[in-house]
C-alpha cells in the first residue's frame, strides 16, 4: 500500500510541475491571458449556463419584471431603499451575481464596470437599488449611483492602504 502512495504521489508531482510549466492549454498562455480570453467570450454571451444575461440597467430592469413574483415586488417596493437593497443583498442579490455572471464575467457585469461599478456585490446592489426605483416609478439615476459606488470603493482602498502595516522591511543591496 505504501509503494502506491508513494507512486501517486509522484505522478501527483509530475502532472502538478507540468501544469505551472505551461499553461492550462498546453501553451505558454498565463493564467491572466486565459482569464481575459474567456472574459472577453464571456461577455459575448446572451445566455451563460442557461441563464439569459441582460444586456443594460433597462433589460435588466425587464427580467427582474419577469423572475420576481408579486408578493416579492410588493415587500420589496413598500420598504425604504437602504433596507429593501441589505435585505435581500445575500439571497437575491447573491443570486444576481452567480447567475449573471458578475466574478466571471458577462455583458451585463462589462457593461457595469465600464460604468465604475467593479464589485460584483456593488453590481447587485446597483441593480437591486434601481429595480427599487423601477418598481416606485422614481428615476433610476444609474450614472450618480455609479459614480456613488466607485468613490466609496476608492476610498476604502486608500484607507486601507493608510491603516497598513508594514510586517517586514528589507534593504535591497546595491551592486
Amino acid at each position: 500500500m505504501a509503494v502506491n502512495t508513494i507512486k501517486l504521489a509522484l505522478l501527483l508531482l509530475v502532472s502538478m510541475s507540468s501544469f505551472t510549466m505551461s499553461g492550462q492549454n498546453g501553451d505558454d498562455t498565463t493564467y491572466r491571458q486565459q482569464y481575459e480570453i474567456e472574459y472577453q467570450q464571456r461577455i459575448k454571451f446572451q445566455k451563460i449556463n442557461g441563464h439569459y444575461i441582460p444586456k443594460d440597467v433597462d433589460d435588466s430592469m425587464a427580467e427582474l419584471d419577469k423572475i420576481v413574483d408579486m408578493v416579492g415586488k410588493a415587500k420589496f417596493k413598500a420598504q425604504p431603499e437602504e433596507v429593501a437593497v441589505r435585505q435581500i443583498h445575500f439571497s437575491f442579490g447573491r443570486w444576481m451575481i452567480v447567475n449573471w455572471g458578475f466574478y466571471e464575467g458577462s455583458r451585463l457585469s462589462h457593461y457595469l464596470k465600464e460604468l465604475g461599478v467593479t464589485y460584483p456585490d456593488d453590481m447587485a446592489s446597483v441593480l437591486m437599488a434601481c429595480y427599487h426605483r423601477h418598481l416606485n416609478s422614481k428615476p433610476l439615476g444609474l450614472e450618480d449611483l455609479a459614480k456613488s459606488y466607485a468613490e466609496k470603493r476608492k476610498k476604502e482602498v486608500e484607507e486601507r492602504l493608510l491603516k497598513g502595516q508594514i510586517i517586514e522591511s528589507r534593504t535591497i543591496p546595491k551592486n
